[in-house]
């Protein structure tokens, strides 16, 4: 999106569209598998990358949802204020929490019932903190009130905010430049890639531009 937008230095930011362009072209085989799954558990995994954005220093927030071991949502935006901290992180699992409200009611509605409490991993300890805390703290006064609804369902019992350490937060995929080899690993945990040659041959795959679904 950066690149859409209208520059003075037209060849610099021609480099970076050879680079989108080259990755397109090794991943356009890329796709998301979705499998049966008994369980119905919904887990969260939630990041952000501080002050990514060097022009406007605002954080980009990143997060995935899976039902059971299927990837069913997932986000990657700029967020719309600048951030001081880990109100960065905070602001991403309010973000990714309003989707997965969003998400139980869908399943809800179509009769699906959990069997429990959905779970969001982040890497950043002071989150965690100030989400299980009832006390407001003057590090803490500067986020947006209507943020701490993620203190209610805390509170409540409906949610539990829970650490994952960095080199397993899958929400990375979203929010960072990754090396080569961390793509793949993110990628694979993800179900992300090439279907395989067995499948790819043997059964019926109904396919659109995002989803393929193995029967």
């Amino acid at each position: 999106m950066t690149n859409c937008a209208p520059v003075s230095t037209p060849m610099s930011h021609f480099v970076a569209v050879k680079w989108i362009l080259r990755y397109i072209k090794g991943t356009v085989s890329y796709d998301l598998h979705i499998k049966a799954d008994p369980s119905r558990s919904l887990l969260v995994y939630s990041d952000a990358d501080w002050a990514r954005c060097s022009s406007t220093r605002r954080s980009t927030t990143g997060f995935c949802i899976f039902l059971g071991s299927t990837l069913v949502s997932w986000s990657s935006k700029k967020q719309t204020a600048v951030s001081r901290s880990s109100a960065a992180e905070y602001r991403a699992v309010a973000q990714s929490i309003a989707e997965l409200e969003w998400i139980q009611s869908l399943l809800g509605e179509l009769g699906l019932v959990f069997t429990s409490c959905p779970k969001v991993l982040c890497d950043n300890i002071n989150t965690i903190y100030m989400a299980a805390n009832s006390i407001n703290h003057a590090r803490s006064k500067h986020i947006e009130i209507d943020i701490h609804f993620v203190r209610e369902w805390v509170a409540q019992g409906r949610l539990k905010v829970s650490y994952v350490p960095t080199a397993y937060q899958l929400a990375d995929f979203f929010t960072k430049c990754l090396s080569s080899n961390q793509f793949q690993v993110l990628c694979s945990n993800l179900d992300i890639g090439v279907p395989p040659a067995s499948i790819e041959g043997g059964d019926r795959i109904l396919r659109n531009r995002k989803f393929v679904i193995y029967i």
